[in-house]
């Protein structure tokens, strides 16, 4: 019978391999991994394993990351069932599951009657990537967000997120923390923008960087210039920024459903190489 159990240095190799063995579904992860180790206090959240055999033998049957959000990365159902016992012991404090989607669904089927109703839940979002420059020009003028530029760049950030996630990320503390998380992204040069007038026009961020992935998030065109080719030209920008110059592979997730985003992502090169789930609370 497997058992989940709470990870620590001694697990190191065993997690790192996990990660390394699918580098573009694990960036997440990956990420706060490389930069914080597996001591809970600087990696933001808990990693916990589970073990088919009860030794430790230098490999783990399941992953999952316990921090602002839940994420799965490897496990059986028998694997899953035992995260989902952990997680049931104590109070739910993640804002939503988000990952493999095979991962996440089955983590859900196990967590919906406790944890249920969700807000929202997102079973089908090709995860894509794409290793090498982009295959349309990129826009010249988007650039990284420079520190002072926060407050101009906020008002974007708010929006998107309200498009994107359906709340307002202001709720509860009145914003100190999402302004926080994206003065953290811009001062790591992580922000990027085309300016027009003063105004945000297009957005993107990445979210995470690996070592050798970056993922792509936030990506959003003002409405009044919508259509024009703007967000394809600008996430290209942001795809050149990651391969030739930080030299990483570039990757994102979208909704099946969003057919224009999909068709921009592929005119610029990205290819599905994996399908990622949401469930967001």
């Amino acid at each position: 019978m497997a058992s989940a159990r709470l990870l620590d240095e001694r697990d190191g190799m065993a997690v790192r391999a996990v990660l390394a063995a699918d580098p573009v579904a694990c960036c997440m992860v990956a990420a706060r991994v490389e930069a914080a180790g597996l001591d809970a206090w600087r990696l933001g959240g808990e990693l916990w394993g589970a073990d088919v055999r009860p030794m430790r033998n230098g490999r783990l049957d399941g992953l999952c990351y316990v921090g602002p959000n839940l994420i799965p990365l490897r496990g059986n159902k028998a694997a899953l069932r035992c995260f989902a016992d952990r997680a049931l012991r104590r109070r739910r404090t993640c804002s939503s599951l988000v990952g493999p989607a095979d991962q996440v669904l089955g983590m859900w089927a196990e967590l919906a009657a406790e944890w249920g109703p969700p807000r929202e839940v997102r079973a089908d979002q090709p995860l894509m990537s794409i290793a090498g420059p982009a295959k349309v020009r990129a826009d010249p003028l988007v650039r990284p967000v420079r520190p002072d530029e926060l407050d101009r760049y906020l008002p974007a950030a708010i929006a998107m997120f309200i498009e994107e996630v359906g709340v307002d990320p202001r709720l509860g503390d009145g914003g100190a923390g999402y302004r926080a998380r994206v003065a953290e992204l811009i001062a790591g040069g992580r922000a990027f923008a085309r300016f027009d007038g003063g105004d945000v026009v297009f957005k993107a961020e990445i979210g995470a960087l690996s070592r050798s992935v970056g993922q792509i998030q936030g990506v959003w065109v003002h409405p009044d210039r919508r259509g024009r080719g703007l967000g394809t030209a600008g996430t290209a920008a942001v795809v050149d920024r990651l391969v030739n110059a930080m030299g990483r592979t570039a990757s994102l997730y979208v909704n099946s459903y969003n057919s224009p985003a999909r068709a921009a992502y592929s005119r610029i090169g990205f290819t599905q190489v994996g399908r990622y789930a949401t469930v967001l609370f």
